[in-house]
């Protein structure tokens, strides 16, 4: 499809400008001291780069619809609690920053570009993206913290953004065709301006 090779072309360009920009890049709000049930609850909705991956996880599952509109969101949160799992016992994951700008302007790159994959590339390349998010929760973990409080609140922070996402999806898709996908290109949009803020401007 046009829309996939655009978004691939898309895709290469995403990766090698983070890479160039690393430096600039300082995307991940820290969240400052850490730990329990509700800290892990504040720390996903305390970055706007965590927030707009996670919505524009929502958002893109809605736009596949089917088995995408809960297998998407669910992937993210299991491949993120690896990703958490892997930070709290100290494995981390080379540029997890950039890893997790360059995901806000994939996601919202998907969204602009109505890019449609078979269902396990689209949870595979989510899943990926997800890693990256749930390195920097697990890393940033206070020792003195419960892990599984911890974990648990974040899992909860980035299950409820992406059930925002998704409900913004499905109130698009009430509406006639032309409509939905001025909505769905106006978020895409919205989450690449918002990226390219985080990676120049914060």
């Amino acid at each position: 499809m046009k829309n996939n090779r655009q978004f691939w072309a898309y895709f290469t360009s995403t990766i090698v400008s983070t890479l160039l920009f690393s430096e600039t890049a300082q995307a991940h709000v820290l969240a400052g001291a850490t730990g329990g049930f509700w800290h892990g609850i504040s720390h996903p909705i305390g970055g706007l780069d965590h927030i707009l991956a996670m919505v524009a996880v929502g958002l893109w599952a809605a736009q596949l619809g089917g088995r995408a509109v809960w297998l998407v969101p669910l992937t993210f949160v299991s491949m993120m609690a690896l990703g958490g799992f892997l930070g709290m016992v100290n494995i981390s994951l080379p540029f997890i920053e950039e890893g997790i700008i360059a995901s806000d302007f994939i996601m919202g790159g998907l969204i602009l570009l109505s890019a449609r994959f078979p269902l396990p590339v689209s949870a595979t390349l989510v899943g990926l993206l997800a890693i990256f998010h749930g390195c920097a929760h697990g890393t940033e973990m206070p020792e003195t913290a419960s892990g599984f409080a911890y974990g648990a609140g974040f899992v909860l922070a980035t299950y409820l953004l992406h059930l925002l996402g998704v409900s913004i999806g499905i109130f698009a898709s009430r509406f006639d065709r032309l409509l939905k996908e001025r909505i769905f290109r106006l978020g895409g949009i919205g989450i690449i301006i918002c990226s390219f803020y985080l990676l120049f401007g914060s």
